[in-house]
C-alpha cells in the first residue's frame, strides 16, 4: 500500500467544503485509508492506493482531474509519502 499526500493551498474552510463533495463522488468502499487535515495554508489529504501503479494512474485520470473541477478544488501538489508498513484503524468515520 502507497501513502500519498494531496497539498491544497488556499483557505481551509472552502476547501474541506470541496473535498466533503468530492468524497460524494467516490464510493467508500474504495477509500483504504483517507485522511483530510486542516493547516494554516489550507489541507493536507493523507490517501493510499493498493500500489505505486495504480496510484499514478489514479493521480493522471480524466476522473480525477474532472472531481477537482466539479467541486471547484484547485490541483494539489501529490507527494508519494512510501509505502506503509503497518497501520492500525478502527471503524470509526469522523465528519
Amino acid at each position: 500500500m502507497i501513502l500519498a499526500a494531496y497539498h491544497l493551498q488556499g483557505d481551509p474552510e472552502s476547501l474541506m467544503d470541496g473535498h466533503r463533495r468530492m468524497m460524494e463522488l467516490f464510493p467508500p468502499a474504495g477509500l483504504d485509508l483517507h485522511l483530510a487535515v486542516t493547516h494554516d495554508r489550507g489541507i493536507t489529504i493523507y490517501d493510499s492506493c493498493p500500489d505505486l501503479p495504480t496510484h499514478e494512474a489514479f493521480v493522471a485520470s480524466p476522473e480525477f482531474a474532472g472531481a477537482l473541477a466539479q467541486v471547484g478544488l484547485p490541483t494539489p501538489t501529490v507527494e508519494v509519502l512510501g509505502e506503509v508498513h503497518f497501520a492500525h484503524l478502527n471503524q470509526s468515520v469522523i465528519r
